[in-house]
């Protein structure tokens, strides 16, 4: 069976012509994935016999939502989408005053283990098709009636450890005919898997590289993040100073601010010292707190910043969107687990 949603514009076109179609049914079968269809008898300009065919051979199978939270406090949405397999997912819809942003997931579960991600707690179930990525951009907006304009990949799941498939997303995202989400518009997390980094440098695309770093030096790194054991974060710097070499963007390094391990002034100088040669931006993050984690938020955070900003570094403090809901990565599906008995 064809994995329909994951298919560009061509490979649709090129398999409908294999049955017999013209060419210009590709694009009407495009618009209808990428507007949210959700079976093939909705597409009533295509031939009844021919969206028999579409049923025999290809998968359309669109997530439910089975759970929705909204913030009180600044309408920030979570969701909990059901996938075919039964498997859960988190998208998180936020609301700023420069348009609507979508944080989507690129994997079920996560095997990087961050000692503060809920994400991560029972580690990795499969990788996302292109599809199922595509489809929470899709749904978000279908459900809540509002036009999304950026994309973060920062839910559950290490981008970088299913490259291919988020690759793929990417183009069906950004295609003209599609959402046309340009790659300035977007943001890709990693936890610094070095080999994916370097990929990403060769195709040099115009998105935004965010890189959780949460620790300059290695003891600590090695401590809060086990990836740190496979690409040191030495070998880390060395690659994102690469990366904005190849390809000239400024490189965004996300930094939870966690007590007494990760917020000391010798922290922060070492990473003006790490980035020097590069204008790259620190994103300080509140720490949320995860109930399996004994790690606790600093207190230190301002402090922090103004080290950072006094070796003239831009440093921001990622403002805390949903704080009444269950919007930190991964939260809202390992309480859905607990509920149901699953895994813990």
């Amino acid at each position: 069976m064809n994995d329909i949603r994951s298919m560009t514009q061509q490979e649709i076109t090129d398999m409908l012509r294999s049955l017999g179609e013209p060419a210009f049914r590709g694009k009407q079968l495009f618009s209808w994935l990428q507007n949210g269809a959700e079976s093939f008898d909705e597409m009533t300009n295509l031939s009844k016999p021919l969206r028999e065919k579409l049923r025999e051979t290809c998968l359309l199978t669109p997530p439910v939502v089975a759970r929705k939270q909204t913030s009180r406090l600044d309408g920030t949405v979570k969701y909990l989408w059901e996938l075919a397999d039964g498997n859960c997912i988190e998208s998180v819809l936020m609301r700023y005053h420069h348009g609507n942003t979508v944080c989507i997931s690129s994997q079920v579960g996560c095997r990087m283990g961050c000692a503060f991600c809920a994400s991560t707690v029972a580690g990795k179930v499969r990788d996302l098709t292109p599809g199922e990525m595509l489809d929470q951009v899709i749904f978000v907006q279908k459900d809540s009636g509002l036009p999304v304009s950026n994309i973060v990949l920062m839910g559950i799941g290490e981008p970088m450890d299913n490259l291919d498939n988020v690759l793929r997303f990417l183009e069906l995202v950004n295609h003209p005919e599609g959402q046309n989400i340009g790659m300035r518009h977007i943001s890709l997390s990693t936890c610094g898997v070095v080999p994916g980094i370097e990929r990403l440098a060769e195709r040099d695309l115009q998105l935004t590289l965010s890189v959780s770093l949460h620790a300059p030096d290695s003891e600590t790194r090695s401590k809060i993040m086990p990836v740190n054991r496979a690409w040191d974060v030495e070998e880390l710097f060395r690659a994102c100073h690469r990366y904005f070499q190849k390809t000239g963007r400024r490189i965004s390094f996300e930094y939870a601010m966690i007590d007494g391990v990760n917020d000391h002034d010798w922290q922060a100088d070492l990473i003006a010292e790490k980035l020097r040669g590069m204008p790259g931006h620190v994103n300080l993050i509140p720490l949320n707190d995860v109930a399996e984690s004994p790690l606790k938020p600093s207190k230190r955070v301002a402090a922090f910043q103004k080290r950072l900003e006094s070796h003239g570094l831009t440093a921001t403090v990622r403002r805390s969107l949903g704080g009444d809901i269950d919007a930190s990565c991964g939260q809202l599906r390992r309480k859905a687990m607990r509920e149901k008995g699953g895994n813990p």
